[in-house]
């Protein structure tokens, strides 16, 4: 039996759904000060690339995670990862019994600065959904994904958006055609709230830039549609806590700009680094110039934006 899901997708009633949810970057970071609950107000647009995990939901008698790919072992497979409590959450708001039995495989870097434990939470809302009928609007999960983590509603939607707030509350931004980019990605993760920790030790001892203003250059270098125009807009705050605690960095980012990159700069948190293209041609010659400098574990191409978790066939 085959129902129709949201925005025309269809998904298998039978009992299994497979979600495919994909990484997001940050086109603007802005990190304002540490707030009194322990987070940060953020002014961010996010960007959802082709970078993506899949997740495989099939109807249990409990709960239960399995893991393959990309960082795998690293991964926990119970209420410590973001995809079982996911599950609870909507369970809960939904009053269903939080039972299904999960299978992810994973492409984005662990702990990578591109919100892989996030997206794997968005895809088990979005999935569970599907596979218990509950009906969720897309908003809907959102509003049940803020109180997972501040990437999760975003990549429940994908594609350009604005993000306020701690960055759970978001706002689509239009931005046509695609963009290009190369994806190099480090040796090892950096444990996101140890970068905040440092943004905020640097600031303290005033040698960090000063927190970005609004986005307006970067939201009207999106309408433009032109890569140079986008590149001269490129800001992350964090970029500088990311190369504080992960020196070699500097030489990422130097020689994705050294091969012809339009802009360089580390993805969120880091450790990953991001490199503009000024087309997907331009891409592959620039990930195979990276590849041949050593400077990273492995370099991927991606484009965006794309969709966010979506049910597939």
């Amino acid at each position: 039996m085959s129902l129709a899901y949201e925005e025309g997708v269809e998904f298998d009633a039978s009992g299994s759904v497979k979600v495919r949810v994909p990484a997001k970057i940050n086109l603007h970071l802005g990190c304002g000060p540490l707030r009194p609950d322990g987070f940060h107000d953020l002014t961010t647009v996010y960007q959802a690339i082709s970078l993506y995990d899949d997740l495989h939901v099939m109807r249990a008698d409990d709960l239960t995670l399995t893991i393959e790919g990309e960082g795998a072992a690293a991964l926990p497979v119970d209420e410590g990862n973001l995809a079982i409590r996911a599950v609870q959450a909507l369970a809960a708001h939904t009053g269903h019994e939080p039972l299904a039995r999960l299978h992810l495989t994973k492409h984005i870097p662990v702990a990578g600065g591109l919100a892989g434990g996030s997206a794997d939470a968005a895809a088990a809302l979005v999935a569970c959904d599907a596979l218990w009928g509950t009906g969720l609007s897309r908003d809907e999960l959102a509003k049940i994904a803020a109180d997972l983590g501040s990437d999760v509603p975003f990549l429940i939607l994908g594609g350009t958006a604005l993000g306020t707030g701690r960055g759970e509350q978001v706002n689509p931004v239009l931005a046509g055609g695609g963009w290009h980019w190369v994806v190099a990605v480090a040796d090892g993760g950096l444990s996101t709230p140890e970068v905040y920790r440092e943004i905020d030790r640097l600031r303290d001892l005033g040698i960090a830039p000063r927190p970005a203003g609004p986005p307006d250059q970067l939201l009207a270098a999106l309408r433009q549609h032109d890569p140079a125009v986008l590149a001269a807009a490129l800001v992350n705050d964090l970029q500088a806590a990311a190369i504080s605690l992960r020196p070699q960095l500097r030489n990422t980012l130097r020689a994705g700009k050294d091969e012809g990159a339009l802009a360089a700069l580390v993805s969120g948190s880091g450790p990953t680094c991001l490199f503009l293209a000024e087309s997907s041609e331009h891409a592959s010659l620039l990930a195979t110039r990276l590849t041949g400098r050593g400077v990273c574990r492995t370099v991927r191409l991606a484009h965006g934006p794309v969709p966010g978790a979506r049910v597939f066939a």
